[in-house]
């Protein structure tokens, strides 16, 4: 870029190099994703819904709603990416044909359409490595206190923090389940469910143990301490799918809601615990104030779990979801959070890393989530 007054010119050649790379971008993504497939489905999956007996079979109607939106989830936005780029190579030419101030003007335009462009093309580019059967659900999450005593109650709260702020920024609903404090701090359990497009796709990521090493508030010595909690994921299912759960086989036991007390305490047992027996899965609610409404949520997260875990065992790889499970302590983690003697954010799998802990710990953590999925889409 030249110098004028010290202040940066933008050089029509150097944003031409720039539009002419995005170009290649939307023509590479487009055989990569197979656009035109992808396109040529969805309209015949529109025609379906058009029809005047779609409603006629609720769950072939659901299934086919969902495929849909599978597909419309890739066209949509390469629509956009690609009618973007057109528009920046527009304004280039507009700033070809000016000079002076106006082709600075012009081509600052064409900027902000290439960054337009590229925001586009890093949600396709995620898009196109969530192809799981259920990255498009919605996702129950808990996390856990391991080793660490208060100091792991107080990680949990501040994952779950963490993980609230993800989900803000990616225009996701949290809904929280049930939580256990901590004696002195935080929590040791906290079961919440995460709703939004992808949000399964991309918190699977997560799922493993997170170890914090920091000097510890709780310690009046101010020695430094390491901290362990886990982070589990299971996708919320379709009513379709069949789960059987015998009631012989499911204990149930209510207790009275957690709240901050006063004249709105619950002073009913409408909270609700259930566990599985055959698989010793225990699962929580005590969202809402009706003990059949916290019920219903529990089934519902319950039927999720053992779906994973009959699926795990037809596989036979139980670790992967529940059975074993990495220990939640010493040499099992998958991402360290170090604020103390220095700061950084490493993730072990990947080798993905940065020293903005305050950053992560505010939400930034699709770089982290990405790069799992690349490693994951290359066999990793």
């Amino acid at each position: 870029m030249a110098q004028e007054n010290g202040t940066a010119l933008l050089e029509w050649e150097e944003v031409r190099q720039r539009v002419d790379a995005l170009k290649d971008n939307v023509s590479r993504m487009a055989e990569y994703v197979k656009i035109g497939e992808r396109r040529e489905r969805l309209a015949a999956l529109e025609e379906l819904q058009a029809s005047a007996d779609f409603w006629n079979n609720q769950a072939k109607a659901r299934e086919t709603i969902a495929a849909t939106n599978a597909e419309r989830a890739y066209v949509v936005p390469y629509d956009a990416l690609s009618k973007t780029v057109e528009d920046a190579s527009v304004m280039l030419e507009l700033a070809g044909a000016e000079d002076g101030e106006a082709r600075q003007a012009a081509l600052k335009d064409t900027i902000a359409e290439c960054e337009k462009a590229d925001a586009f093309f890093a949600k396709l580019r995620m898009q196109s490595l969530l192809g799981g059967k259920f990255d498009q659900c919605n996702v129950f999450v808990k996390l856990h206190a391991g080793q660490g005593g208060t100091e792991a109650c107080d990680w949990v709260a501040m994952l779950y923090r963490m993980y609230q702020r993800y989900a803000e920024s990616q225009g996701w609903k949290v809904e929280e389940y049930d939580v256990q404090p901590g004696e002195e701090a935080g929590y040791k359990d906290v079961y919440f469910r995460v709703e939004g497009p992808y949000s399964f796709g991309m918190l699977k990521a997560e799922r493993g143990i997170h170890r914090l090493v920091r000097i510890s508030p709780f310690d009046a010595n101010k020695r430094r301490q390491t901290s362990f909690a886990s982070m589990e994921t299971v996708a919320e299912i379709d009513d379709d799918i069949d789960i059987e759960i015998k009631d012989e086989d499911l204990r149930i036991d209510t207790y009275r809601s957690g709240g901050a007390g006063g004249q709105h305490v619950n002073k009913t047992d409408s909270a609700v615990r259930l566990t599985h027996l055959p698989t010793g899965i225990v699962v929580a609610c005590q969202k809402e104030r009706s003990q059949h409404m916290n019920k219903e949520k529990a089934m519902n997260m319950l039927r999720a779990q053992l779906y994973e875990y009959y699926e795990d065992q037809k596989k036979a790889e139980m670790d992967r979801f529940y059975g074993a499970k990495s220990e939640n302590g010493w040499g099992s983690q998958i991402r360290s959070y170090v604020f103390c003697p220095y700061t950084m954010v490493k993730d072990l799998r990947t080798g993905c890393e940065t020293s903005d802990v305050n950053g992560v710990m505010d939400g930034n953590l699709q770089p982290f989530i990405e790069a799992w999925l690349q490693h994951q889409a290359i066999g990793g």
